[in-house]
């Protein structure tokens, strides 16, 4: 976040971080778990990588699309009223870009549920993906698909957070609130 903060708010910041950025997020993160158990051993912390990995890359781009793309008339409205760049960055270009990053955090978190049941297939002695592994290897599809529910269920519950976040952060928006209510 604080990466697409610096690429999206300051031109320099664009210039050393949006390509390295880019280049980084074209790499499969599923390649990556042998060498994330090589560095991190067998246990949690690899797992914790894997997701972070995943999920660092829809949120950046959301949050650096979204500082991008803030209304230019807004941001020279907040100039003529005499905002300065802080204030700017705070009360205009921040609030703008905020439906953006809600939108990454949605896809991330999606994207973590993923990451953790590769993970945890791979590299666990415990946990649903575990489950899953052994239910594979000893054909049990009924637990396979319980799991799957599992996870369905586990992901729409995350969702309906973050959605409920976006109706609390962004209820001064028209477009959250309850049109003809």
């Amino acid at each position: 976040m604080t990466l697409a903060l610096c690429a999206g708010l300051f031109r320099l910041g664009e210039d050393l971080i949006d390509a390295t950025m880019q280049m980084l997020r074209t790499v499969p993160n599923v390649a990556l778990i042998p060498l994330l158990i090589i560095w991190f051993g067998i246990g949690e912390a690899p797992k914790i990588a894997l997701i972070a990995l995943g999920t660092a890359f829809p949120l950046y781009l959301n949050v650096y699309a979204g500082i991008r793309n803030v209304d230019s008339t807004l941001i020279e409205a907040g100039r003529t009223l005499g905002l300065s760049r802080a204030g700017l960055i705070r009360h205009v270009i921040l609030p703008g870009a905020l439906p953006n990053a809600l939108v990454g955090l949605r896809y991330s978190l999606g994207i973590a549920w993923l990451a953790l049941v590769f993970g945890e297939q791979i590299n666990a002695t415990a946990g649903i993906g575990y489950l899953m592994a052994n239910a594979r290897e000893f054909f049990q599809t009924d637990v396979i698909v319980v799991c799957l529910v599992v996870y369905a269920f586990l992901g729409l519950a995350v969702d309906f957070t973050v959605r409920t976040l976006e109706k609390v952060l962004l209820s001064w928006r028209p477009a959250f609130s309850d049109v003809g209510a």
